[in-house]
C-alpha cells in the first residue's frame, strides 16, 4: 500500500500518509489507487480531478457541493503549505458540526480524505501553494453552498484573521442560517463514500 491510514478527530476524514520514492533524479508518488482506498476503508469514485493555485494569505471556503451532487475530496498539495479545514455538517453524525483543522504540506506527502457532507476551505501559509483534488462528483453550479470562514459559533482558529477573500466567500450564511440536508449514514453519502 503507498500510503498508511490515520482516524482524525471527525467522523470519517482520514489523513493519508503517502509513501514518497525519491532519488537523485527527484520522486515519485502514488496519489491514488483505487483498490488500495477500497483496502483501507476509503469508498470513493472520482470523476473530476481540480488544481488550484492560490497565494500567501488567500482564503477559500468554506465550501460544499449540496445534494443530489455532492462531493467527496482527495486534497494533495503539490507545492507549497496550506492550513486546511474541515466542518462535519451531517445530521446525525458523532462529530456535527465540529471543524478540524490541518497543515497540509508538499514536503511532507500527505493527502486528505473529505467524504461528502462536509465543508471544506483552506488558507494558504507559503509564498504560494499548489494542491489537487479529485472529487466525487461534477461541479454542479446551482449546487453551489458555503458557510462563512469566521463565523463565530464555529471558532475555528484560522492563523491569519485579515485574509485574502473573494466576494462570494464574505457574503456566505451562518452556520445557524444554514438547514444541513445531508444526513450521516444515508444511502446516497455511503454510495458516495461516507
Amino acid at each position: 500500500m503507498p500510503f498508511t491510514v490515520q482516524d482524525t478527530a471527525l467522523r470519517d476524514v482520514k489523513l493519508l500518509n503517502i509513501t514518497r520514492f525519491d532519488d537523485a533524479r527527484g520522486w515519485f508518488i502514488e496519489a491514488h489507487k483505487h483498490s488500495d482506498f477500497t483496502a483501507a476503508g476509503i469508498e470513493a469514485q472520482f470523476v473530476q480531478d481540480n488544481c488550484s493555485r492560490s497565494s500567501r494569505g488567500v482564503l477559500r471556503g468554506l465550501h460544499f457541493q449540496l445534494p443530489p451532487h455532492e462531493q467527496g475530496k482527495l486534497i494533495l498539495p503539490l507545492e507549497g503549505r496550506l492550513y486546511d479545514v474541515a466542518l462535519d455538517l451531517r445530521t446525525g453524525s458523532p462529530s456535527y458540526n465540529r471543524w478540524q483543522a490541518f497543515t497540509l504540506d508538499a514536503a511532507t506527502p500527505q493527502a486528505l480524505w473529505i467524504p461528502p457532507g462536509f465543508a471544506h476551505g483552506f488558507l494558504v501559509l507559503s509564498e504560494t501553494a499548489l494542491f489537487l483534488y479529485k472529487v466525487t462528483a461534477e461541479y454542479a453550479p446551482g449546487h453551489e453552498g458555503g458557510i462563512r470562514w469566521d463565523d463565530p459559533d464555529l471558532g475555528i482558529e484560522w492563523p491569519q484573521r485579515q485574509p485574502v477573500l473573494s466576494p462570494k466567500d464574505t457574503a456566505l450564511p451562518l452556520l445557524k442560517d444554514f438547514c444541513s440536508p445531508f444526513v450521516y449514514g444515508s444511502a446516497a453519502g455511503k454510495e458516495k463514500g461516507v
